[in-house]
């Protein structure tokens, strides 16, 4: 296992540095673009009649289990990074906004997406359920908030979008993952949950991943205040985040959810309250680079997915079409929120006609939907949502990832962008 690690490692250093010297393409994005170079290049050795290195490195993928790798590990801990420096008080502000994208806004995308989906595959011919098209419509509905927030530290936009953004990207993989429970259960157990069902559920994992992310942030920023020594502080914050994303598991809670509530409790109130400048120098420098070098992993997976997917013409067509869809439900979704934020701030110029079309086109796909899409049942039409899903992040992350900052600076300007370490 530990050689496994180390190779995946060093594979995915060759591709940062390679990212750096040539592509010159944001780090994440240009880490993927480079894993999806490598594995058309192995797949047009194996076409010559060379599939051995195709085959080795097919091998070394499907032996790491994407989805726990990512929902039990990566994913808690990314999303303390990057909630450690989101302001409490900026998030508040713009909490309903919020609250509406991450709750009604994935309920809606799930229906719209599903629906359309399932007619589309009617149309192709694939015998894929209506369930299944709904699961597809749940695990592509959150935004990605690794992706949002790599993007987003380079794009300039403006505050606003920035909170909503970020704070929806935040929470709104709790929500999706509850959806996707509930359509999980009604699949296995062949028959609807009822409403008592659903809202233990909620209250499990949702409820219960805030109230044990309240407990756990607490009980760290004690412990912060009663040290002044940066080793401690630095151990203390690896423990909470790893130490606690593997109790949350155990406890059936949302270890994501919990992670964001631990990021902002230390971020808002360790940092400022129980730490001295030296100490938060060393945690905030730790962070950064776990954040730097797990999101160069991750889409160094994704990328190489490619590798184990079979793809054929009438796959891509048929994603990149689902592609369209995916963001049209985002326009539906995020048009009520905007409305909601200009009633509510009035006097903010900054919320402007082009905020529609920025949170739009900044809603990222990414791993957490991937890793969704391979915790389904094994079958045909797990394979074939797995495939489709992974078309429509490719699509998201590689044009609308690599084109928001044009965009922002088409609608706002061609000012520079601030850095945003302390306030997003």
């Amino acid at each position: 296992m530990l050689d496994l690690v180390a190779g995946f490692i060093f594979l995915t250093t060759l591709m940062t540095w390679f990212n750096y010297k040539f592509l010159k393409l944001p780090p994440a994005i240009g880490v993927m673009v480079t894993a999806l170079l490598l594995s058309v290049a192995l797949q047009i050795v194996t076409a010559m009649g060379y599939p051995i290195l195709e085959l080795h490195m097919q091998k070394l993928i499907a032996s790491l289990d994407f989805s726990t790798i990512l929902m039990t590990w990566f994913l808690p801990a990314l999303l303390f990074a990057g909630a450690l420096h989101v302001n409490l008080n900026d998030l508040r502000s713009y909490k309903w906004a919020i609250g509406l994208l991450a709750t009604v806004g994935v309920l809606i995308s799930t229906v719209v997406v599903g629906v359309l989906a399932y007619y589309m595959a009617q149309f192709i011919g694939w015998q894929v359920s209506f369930l299944y098209c709904l699961l597809f419509g749940a695990l592509i509905s959150p935004t990605d908030p690794i992706a949002v927030m790599g993007i987003l530290k380079t794009s300039g936009a403006p505050k606003p979008m920035r909170m909503v953004i970020v704070g929806e990207s935040l929470f709104n993989d709790g929500t999706a993952v509850v959806v996707f429970s509930i359509l999980i259960g009604i699949l296995m157990l062949g028959h609807t949950p009822t409403p008592s069902d659903i809202t233990v559920l909620f209250l499990q994992e949702a409820v219960g991943g805030i109230v044990y992310g309240v407990v756990l942030g607490t009980i760290g920023f004690m412990m912060l205040r009663t040290i002044d020594q940066h080793q401690v502080s630095v151990m203390l914050t690896l423990a909470i985040v790893f130490g606690g994303s593997a109790l949350a598991t155990k406890l059936h809670v949302s270890s994501p959810i919990a992670m964001v509530v631990v990021g902002l409790i230390i971020g808002n109130h360790g940092r400022n309250l129980a730490m001295s400048e030296n100490s938060r120098r060393y945690v905030d420098g730790l962070w950064e680079l776990i954040d730097d070098v797990l999101n160069s992993l991750l889409f160094t997976l994704i990328g190489l997915e490619l590798l184990l997917l079979p793809f054929t013409w009438v796959h891509i067509g048929a994603g990149l079409v689902l592609a369209v869809v995916v963001l049209m439900s985002r326009v539906l979704t995020v048009s009520p929120a905007i409305l909601l934020m200009r009633m509510r701030h009035r006097g903010d110029r900054q919320i402007t006609k082009g905020t529609i079309r920025t949170l739009s086109w900044g809603g990222l796909r990414g791993g957490v939907s991937v890793a969704l899409a391979l915790s389904l049942p094994l079958g045909e039409q797990r394979d074939l949502v797995l495939t489709l899903t992974y078309i429509v992040v490719l699509a998201s992350i590689l044009v609308q990832g690599l084109t928001i900052g044009k965009l922002v600076k088409l609608l706002f300007g061609e000012k520079k962008p601030k850095a945003i370490p302390e306030n997003l």
